[in-house]
């Protein structure tokens, strides 16, 4: 059962029964005219049972005139036993123009990051769209993120500010393209939050971290909203690509959209059983951009990627500092790639094999802005080709911009091929592979193919400079990608990387 009580305007309750996707509530209703500032205030309060629906919509009857909106939520947090999950309430709203999936009336999503917010035609709260406050049914969207056992009881205070709707804001983004240094490797990081969402910082704030870490693009990725892409423009420069995308952040996983078009919305309202994902994955690749599953296999509630990888362009196999989540996702991107080499889909162009990026998730101090970073080899520092670059697995994962790899196989008659690339020589043909690292002290050189780890190598001198060759042939390896560890304490367990690459393949098609 959830039950609805609305203070200054009756009561009444609301009876729900299973756990549908979404549920909405009896409408909270204004005067249909005021004075000119003029505010007025209306009160719900509500409990939600465990096992409430993903989505409770509480739709407010906007009446004509109005110039803010304001909304103010609280809910209660009571103590459970270990292990059980507490209450956590995520807020957004949509505007008269509905709630329908695919977003049209979507204004704006704080999660929980945030207990009040305002929208008006010059400015809105951090994750939200300013505009008009127009008048229709608007609804406020509540996401009963985890529920306790006792239950979640909740109160939303909306305040509506009657007058001139005000001049509406002309939103100006980034350019799509920085001077660069045309055809070189370019150094990203492409998961950021700001205060936009759940992060701490400003946009002007990360993009200096980025230049300090030796960046060369970025990507902003707010937990599902696009509000940052407008106040990006100042940050971005010469030496400054911003990209602009969402992490979007469903209930079966996370995925970030790399690079989309200005403005761009996916919505986040649905899980894996609900087969509407290659939909918006579709949107993601429409507007321009990439699908990037994030950290998919994080331990946090509702971020184990669940919606399968024949959609994505690329995939985070490293996220923020190395932990063992990321050597299970590292495990698991070379379990696809031995899968598409012994599937004869080594190809890139027929979406054969996905290649592996990372980045640093960073939200707040003491976060680090580019630790780690995706290297992309690019022909010039362009929103298009940064991404083709990485579509192609044309990049490393380096820990800092310290760490610099040059990885390639060459054939005894003088052919060549770089990371993301095909040599292509007959299988008995003898390979050549080397790799020379600069910035890696003291770190092992993994090299893995289809059938494991083929060669480790002696630590790396204590300058971090050395270079690294082993010999094989493509009927002995179908690809190789290259692992530079850090030294370990005592144990089976590999240590944490220094860098990773996408694979070479070796042989013809």
């Amino acid at each position: 059962m959830c039950e609805e009580h609305r203070s200054g305007i009756g009561r009444r309750a609301v009876f729900l029964t299973g756990a549908a996707a979404a549920l909405t509530l009896g409408s909270v209703s204004f005067a249909s005219a005021a004075g000119r500032g003029e505010q007025e205030t209306r009160t719900v309060r509500g409990t939600l049972p465990p096992g409430a629906p993903d989505f409770v919509y509480v739709p407010v009857e906007v009446p004509d005139g109005v110039r803010e909106i304001r909304v103010a939520y609280t809910y209660d947090r009571p103590s459970v036993p270990a292990g059980t999950a507490g209450n956590a309430l995520d807020i957004g709203i949509f505007d008269e123009r509905g709630t329908e999936l695919g977003g049209a009336g979507f204004r704006g999503w704080s999660g929980g990051a945030r207990a009040e917010f305002f929208l008006r035609a010059d400015d809105a709260t951090p994750g939200y769209l300013p505009g008009p406050v127009r008048e229709g049914t608007w609804h406020i969207a509540l996401g009963p993120y985890t529920v306790a056992p006792q239950g979640l009881s909740y109160e939303v205070t909306v305040t509506l500010t009657h007058g001139e709707p005000g001049e509406t804001v002309r939103p100006v983004y980034p350019p799509e393209r920085a001077k660069g240094r045309g055809r070189a490797w370019y150094r990203g990081d492409c998961h950021l939050h700001s205060w936009h969402s759940d992060g701490r910082r400003t946009p002007a704030e990360i993009a200096a971290l980025a230049r300090a870490a030796g960046l060369d693009f970025i990507n902003s990725s707010e937990h599902n909203t696009h509000s940052a892409h407008a106040h990006w423009a100042d940050a971005a420069g010469d030496d400054l690509l911003v990209l602009l995308g969402e992490e979007v952040t469903t209930r079966n996983g996370h995925v970030v959209a790399l690079g989309t078009d200005p403005g761009t919305f996916v919505d986040w309202r649905y899980r894996a059983r609900d087969d509407r994902f290659g939909r918006f994955a579709r949107r993601v690749r429409g507007a321009g951009g990439l699908v990037v599953p994030a950290h998919p296999h994080a331990t946090c509630v509702g971020c184990a990627w669940k919606f399968g990888f024949g959609e994505a362009d690329a995939v985070e196999v490293w996220n923020g500092p190395w932990t063992p989540d990321d050597e299970v996702a590292l495990a698991d991107w070379d379990g696809m790639l031995v899968a598409s080499v012994r599937g004869g889909r080594g190809e890139r162009g027929g979406r054969g094999w996905v290649p592996a990026m990372g980045n640093s998730d960073a939200h707040r101090d003491p976060d680090v802005v580019g630790h780690p970073q995706t290297v992309v080899l690019a022909d010039e520092l362009s929103r298009r080709a940064v991404q083709e670059g990485i579509r192609a697995g044309r990049s490393y994962v380096a820990e800092s911009a310290r760490v610099s790899v040059a990885f390639t196989a060459s054939g005894g008659r003088g052919e060549h091929a770089g990371v993301g690339e095909r040599l292509g020589v007959d299988r008995d043909t003898p390979v050549t592979v080397r790799l020379e690292a600069v910035g890696a002290p003291r770190c092992t050189v993994r090299l893995v193919t289809d059938q494991g780890v083929l060669h480790t190598s002696a630590p790396l001198p204590v300058s971090g400079s050395g270079v690294v060759e082993w010999r094989t042939t493509p009927s002995y390896a179908a690809y190789v990608r290259a692992e530079l560890r850090h030294e370990t304490a005592a144990g089976p367990l590999p240590g944490v990387p220094a860098a990773l690459t996408n694979p070479i393949f070796l042989g013809r098609r």
